[in-house]
């Protein structure tokens, strides 16, 4: 009995090793795979702080060379033309992406009730609109001549509010939901308004926020629809002034008897990335549990 019992410890403890072991080589692959991932954006950072020539010396290190902040002072010469630029982009992102999932999510309800009469030809229409588009001059006239949205805000909201992606990510997640509970809501005569709005969307907060995340990102990256329908300054949101901002530079670096000083052009280029992308970071890192689990939830099954 004795020599059984001290077989099973040490089979035991050989057990706890290898499963320490196991996780011990997971953690360390997943850390130099974080790693490899956050470098990019450090050296982002350190060439925004680095100064033009040191740059030139001494190449791109992980820290800055000959620290300065020349850069970001160059381009916040005029704060309040990029604060604004931030609210705009600010105001187009969060009233875009409220009414981006309302619209979506509605949309994606009945395509994901099998009682639904016209659920095959709408999910016909929403799958088509993947495949097929009407180019980019009849977008523009449409826009500007038949809605009358030139050098309007809802220009930059309008066009993305309803993604048909979006919307067969959330039919494919509504689908999974339990039908019993859905059933016993209208038995206590729940109507499908309040169905919705009180059981559908709260049991869905993952994918919903994985969809949101995606709304964020787009709203906030984008600057093709601003060159597209955007003339006043005060309309420009911070992707198109950044992009007018770089092109600027690249002139003036070209060009440096106009002004008569050094242009910072490559940490000034790093800069303006490190503006671009700073908030949207932070976001990502407050909606990551959701993002996982979202597209785990609302993947699409063949």
């Amino acid at each position: 009995m004795t020599i059984t019992r001290r077989r099973i410890s040490r089979s035991w403890n050989r057990y706890r090793i290898q499963a320490l072991l196991g996780q011990g080589l997971v953690h360390g692959v997943l850390t130099l795979l974080g790693l490899v991932c956050l470098i990019p954006m450090i050296l982002v950072v350190s060439i925004s702080l680095s100064g033009e020539i040191a740059l030139v010396e001494q190449g791109y290190q992980l820290w800055p060379v000959g620290f300065t902040t020349a850069a970001y002072d160059y381009i916040l010469q005029q704060p309040g033309q990029m604060m604004q630029a931030y609210g705009v982009t600010g105001f187009v992102t969060i009233v875009g992406t409220g009414l981006g999932l309302l619209l979506c999510s509605m949309l994606a309800w009945p395509l994901a009730r099998s009682d639904f009469c016209l659920r095959g030809p709408l999910s016909f229409y929403v799958f088509f609109t993947m495949l097929f588009g009407g180019g980019l001059v009849p977008f523009y006239i449409l826009v500007t001549r038949y809605l009358g949205l030139k050098d309007n805000v809802l220009a930059l909201i309008l066009p993305y509010l309803v993604t048909p992606w979006y919307v067969l990510i959330l039919r494919t997640s509504f689908a999974q939901l339990p039908t019993e509970l859905l059933d016993a809501a209208r038995i206590d005569g729940a109507g499908e308004w309040r169905i919705f709005f009180r059981i559908v969307l709260p049991l869905s907060k993952p994918v919903l926020a994985t969809i949101g995340l995606f709304f964020v990102l787009r709203y906030w990256n984008d600057w093709f629809l601003a060159l597209l329908f955007i003339n006043k300054a005060v309309l420009y949101p911070l992707q198109y002034l950044l992009y007018v901002l770089m092109r600027n530079i690249t002139f003036l670096a070209s060009n440096p008897q106009t002004t008569g000083m050094a242009i910072p052009t490559q940490s000034a280029r790093m800069a303006l990335a490190v503006l671009a992308f700073g908030p949207a970071l932070f976001t990502f890192l407050l909606l990551q549990k959701y993002f996982v689990r979202g597209i785990t939830i609302g993947g699409l099954k063949g």
